[in-house]
């Protein structure tokens, strides 16, 4: 069984459906999204919901729903991609053809990658709101907290959102500063890198917000291991070689995170980069070797941080592109690198961090230090910008 669209959107979410709108908008009409989930998810929400501060149901819409509207959607499974044949494979067995692709099938967990990880989350000491259905989970845990101690943890490589890890520990701080126990319980994060965060004016401020809430960082470091029946973690410090055991009585933790295994598999994977991502140039988003091909989003080898506000960036760009590409014309928009972290450092303060590939800052807002937390970011994080993303991003209308 066969199908041919001029242009296969792999994947539904927010870059699958931002550039199937923002293509229906050019004028294109044969456009198809593959994309096997009946949910849409607006996933930075979870945070908020693990520390809460927003209800699980508002991250979560159907999937007919935000389809957008004369676009083809194929309910299925992407498990191969033959580039010069220029034909996808589907997990029922369909093959599916195309003029152009686009590669957005987002990022896979990898929860196996660390032992005792994915057994971890389902016991009853630990969590992680990198899954819709574990987030309200990680909310009781905060609440029934009074005293020990919290771990939380975030993996080396890239993964979606990266300061998500961070985030939580900051909500939860704040909570039991405000419930009067913070003194009584021993706060340690866990991460890979050597700061904070890569940009220094955005890594000096949590710094500070590390120091008011007495938080134990490990930098450098990363969960190597978990014991859940013990409630036990191995913690790595990767500049040293040393370990430590640390007892835990709570613990939000991240898994691993690459490209979809089948992606890893096909042509389009950069051969240079173990995590499977597709190769793409980093400034057009045009696939290194094939040309009717382009990737945006958490699976593509782009260097930026992957969240939805590089998306919001990339779309536009690539569907210009794209067009041209479609014309005979070459792909001269550039996207910048741009990428943004509304990092929730209270439960009513937020830092926003916008930085481009040059890794200084890039604001986007006029007249507001946003180097600094504050209270009117965190109504941006929580109540603008996920109206933005249901009614103007997954439209392509921002």
């Amino acid at each position: 069984m066969g199908i041919h669209h001029k242009t296969l959107i792999i994947g539904g979410g927010n870059a699958g459906l931002s550039v199937a709108a923002r293509l229906r908008r050019a004028g294109q009409r044969d456009i198809a999204v593959l994309e096997p989930n009946d949910k849409h998810y607006y996933q930075p929400l979870w945070t908020l919901v693990g520390g809460g501060r927003a209800p699980q149901k508002e991250s979560v819409r159907d999937q007919a729903s935000v389809m957008p509207k004369g676009v083809a959607w194929i309910r299925d499974a992407a498990t191969g991609i033959d580039p010069e044949a220029r034909l996808v494979t589907t997990a029922s067995g369909v093959e599916v053809t195309y003029d152009y692709l686009v590669v957005a099938p987002g990022i896979q967990l990898d929860w196996d990658r660390i032992p005792g990880m994915a057994e971890a989350v389902e016991s009853p000491a630990a969590s992680s709101n990198f899954r819709y259905d574990l987030a309200p989970k990680t909310w009781d845990l905060i609440r029934g907290m009074r005293s020990g101690t919290a771990v939380f943890t975030m993996p080396a490589g890239p993964i979606k959102c990266a300061g998500a890890p961070q985030k939580i520990a900051y909500l939860a701080a704040d909570y039991w500063r405000e419930q009067g126990v913070l003194d009584d319980i021993r706060i340690v994060m866990v991460l890979p890198t050597p700061g904070l965060f890569g940009v220094k004016a955005f890594a000096d401020e949590l710094e500070r917000v590390v120091a008011k809430y007495g938080i134990e960082v490990r930098k450098s470091s990363e969960m190597t291991a978990v014991d859940p029946a013990a409630q036990e973690v191995v913690i790595t410090d990767h500049a040293t070689g040393t370990q430590e055991t640390l007892h835990y009585d709570m613990l939000h933790t991240v898994p691993p995170q690459s490209a979809p295994d089948w992606l890893k598999a096909t042509p389009l994977a950069d051969p240079k980069n173990p995590a499977g991502y597709v190769e793409v140039d980093k400034h057009t988003l045009q696939h290194t070797r094939y040309p009717n091909v382009f990737a945006l989003g958490d699976a593509g080898s782009t260097p930026n941080s992957k969240t939805g506000a590089a998306i919001r960036k990339q779309a536009p760009v690539l569907v210009e592109n794209l067009l041209a590409v479609m014309e005979g014309q070459p792909a001269d928009a550039r996207y910048s690198g741009y990428g943004s972290c509304p990092l929730t450092t209270a439960r009513n303060r937020m830092l926003l961090a916008e930085f481009d590939y040059s890794l200084q800052p890039a604001p986007s807002i006029p007249l507001i230090d946003t180097t600094r937390e504050r209270w009117d970011m965190w109504l941006l994080k929580r109540y603008v910008l996920p109206f933005m993303y249901w009614r103007l991003i997954l439209p392509g209308r921002a």
